[in-house]
């Protein structure tokens, strides 16, 4: 039988990213979280591994996950494949990432804020998208979804200004055309070391995806079908039923957004890749989310 876990006993695991990323505020949340519990273990895992051992192995302690998004990702993950979900309410102080899972949650992004939080805070239970393969989803699903990605600057970019490089140059060369040396050799010297000057990468975004032929079936209704065009499809828990939103491709005026709720939601067609919380997965050719009512607990300020 599964031991209840007690808000006054704490196993705090910390993920190994957290620690190498900002090991400040590591010690920040440890000092509040030891402070403030009758009783504390911490733990450092290495890895996966050791993370899903810490949590197999916590008694009648109340877990708190100091991570990011996906530690606490991984954390709901690994206790619903053991179906301990509901032995106990998780904890996050998020530290190493941006978070952004964690706010649309209610988790304070400040470390002693969600530190004060783990250790006095109410226990809210919430819905659960859970899928075909026996993976969970804490936020939304989107498809498609594709991040900004960092690329270099171009070859003309920042033409009309000097950069560093052109100021060194002239340095070097004693910065006039009048000190006697031969323009071919200035701009050899101004076009290497323009090359050794560094320039933060700049975001770019990808050109946008084509549309999808995607079928979108709701508790068993179809709301589109491969006949229709979409931009974006999005799925959310919400209330104890799951919100979704199709985006139909605009034919002439815009289109408005095709919106349903149900608790059972199947996307097919062609292969397509989604993003549910952090993680792209796939590419899939169908997927199935069901909701889970009040199914996992997360520990929030009162």
């Amino acid at each position: 039988m599964t031991e209840v876990a007690t808000s006054d006993q704490l196993l705090v695991v910390i993920d190994p990213l957290a620690r190498h990323t900002d090991s400040e505020s590591v010690r920040i949340a440890k000092d509040v979280l030891s402070a403030g519990a009758a009783s504390t273990k911490v733990c450092l895992p290495q890895g996966p591994e050791e993370f899903a051992r810490a949590l197999e192995r916590r008694g009648s302690r109340r877990p708190v996950v100091v991570g990011d998004d996906r530690a606490l990702l991984r954390a709901v993950s690994l206790l619903h494949r053991q179906r301990e979900l509901a032995a106990c309410a998780l904890s996050l102080v998020p530290v190493g990432g941006a978070g952004m899972l964690a706010r649309s949650l209610g988790v304070p992004t400040g470390t002693v804020a969600a530190a004060r939080a783990a250790l006095d805070g109410a226990e809210r239970w919430l819905d659960l998208l859970v899928d075909d393969s026996d993976g969970v989803v804490l936020g939304a699903v989107g498809i498609p979804s594709i991040p900004p990605i960092p690329v270099a600057p171009t070859a003309t970019e920042g033409e009309g200004s000097a950069s560093p490089g052109d100021s060194a140059a002239s340095a070097a060369s004693g910065g006039s055309a009048g000190s006697g040396v031969p323009s071919s050799w200035l701009r050899t010297c101004q076009s290497f070391v323009r090359t050794l000057a560094t320039r933060p990468p700049r975001l770019a975004y990808p050109a946008a995806p084509e549309p999808s032929r995607l079928r979108v079936e709701v508790d068993g209704v179809t709301l589109v079908d491969l006949d229709q065009p979409v931009e974006a499809v999005s799925v959310a828990p919400n209330g104890g039923g799951a919100t979704v939103e199709v985006r139909p491709v605009p034919a002439g005026a815009e289109a408005e957004p095709l919106r349903a709720v149900g608790h059972r939601v199947t996307v097919s067609g062609p292969t397509f890749r989604y993003r549910a919380d952090s993680v792209v997965t796939g590419p899939v050719r169908t997927r199935t989310w069901t909701v889970r009512e009040g199914a996992w607990g997360l520990t929030l300020p009162g």
